[in-house]
């Protein structure tokens, strides 16, 4: 299938090489050209402007980082709603706001485009063993189009309905509960360590007890050993994420306590220096409010 990819940062680079691997033909643009580099010389094409890429035919994706960056790739003259045809099909796989795909909703619709939000849940070492996880919403025919592209990027694809925005707040939620994951362990670990106990120990005890799942496997690894520049996710990111919660939760009338809690340990985090450590850095935080850094 013929297919645009917009935006290589690590996750955008590991999605558009297993497109690449299975064999769709697919045309690249970036912001920073260098970011294509590995990506041309295994066989993808490199689009000049966001309207090249385009006009290269099938759907476009775009796995940006913010909304500004989505907004910036979208909008005004030479961007993907003044470029594609009627009927083009933009797959958003970024982490938005949920009034702004309702607002990107709108304005593909008005020329006559179709959107489809479906934002993904790993890392990209997730994405390159191929066990990501994909949540797409919009009209199902557009995502019954998509659906061999979701399998050669992911291993699942969790089907949310007719309206794209649906998509963001699952995602949103999901990476709430992922931080308050992250900041349970945080105050677990520096309780343990502060008292006098073996901070391995309580690992054994969570991974192989209560939570034996790839979530607990894996952070708790990286806080007790404070692998924290084994970047997956931002610390800077995921306070986006968090922030764009919390929103969610103010216009829906939903008090997020735990919201409130993770985005003050990770604003910590970034006031320390750390926002472009793993997001798991919030349990740095923790230790150094509990005066174990």
């Amino acid at each position: 299938m013929r297919v645009a990819f917009i935006g290589l940062g690590r996750m955008g680079q590991a999605m558009a090489g297993r497109l690449l691997a299975a064999g769709h033909d697919l045309v690249l643009w970036n912001r920073s050209p260098e970011k294509l580099d590995a990506l041309a010389a295994r066989g993808a094409g490199v689009a000049g402007s966001i309207a090249e890429a385009a006009a290269h035919g099938g759907p476009v994706i775009t796995m940006l980082a913010d909304d500004e960056a989505l907004t910036g790739v979208v909008d005004g003259p030479g961007g993907l709603i003044a470029s594609m045809e009627p009927g083009g099909l933009h797959i958003a796989m970024g982490t938005h706001r949920i009034d702004t795909i309702r607002a990107l909703t709108a304005a593909h619709s008005a020329t006559g485009q179709i959107l489809i939000a479906a934002p993904v849940l790993g890392r990209p070492a997730v994405v390159e063993a191929g066990r990501l996880g994909i949540i797409a919403a919009g009209p199902s025919d557009a995502v019954n189009r998509a659906q061999p592209l979701f399998a050669a990027i992911g291993a699942r694809t969790f089907a949310a309905g007719p309206e794209p925005a649906t998509a963001s707040l699952l995602k949103l939620t999901n990476n709430l509960v992922l931080a308050c994951a992250i900041e349970a362990m945080g105050e677990a670990f520096s309780l343990v360590e502060k008292a006098g106990a073996e901070p391995e120990t309580l690992r054994d005890v969570l991974v192989e007890g209560l939570f034996s799942c790839a979530a607990y496997a894996g952070y708790s690894r990286t806080i007790v050993d404070r692998a924290f520049d084994d970047v997956g996710f931002t610390a800077a990111l995921a306070l986006k994420d968090v922030d764009f919660a919390l929103a969610a939760g103010e216009a829906a009338g939903v008090p997020l306590p735990s919201a409130e809690v993770c985005r003050n340990r990770l604003r910590a985090a970034i006031d320390s220096g750390d926002g472009a450590r793993d997001w798991s850095v919030m349990a740095l935080a923790q230790a150094r409010a509990s005066d174990l850094a």
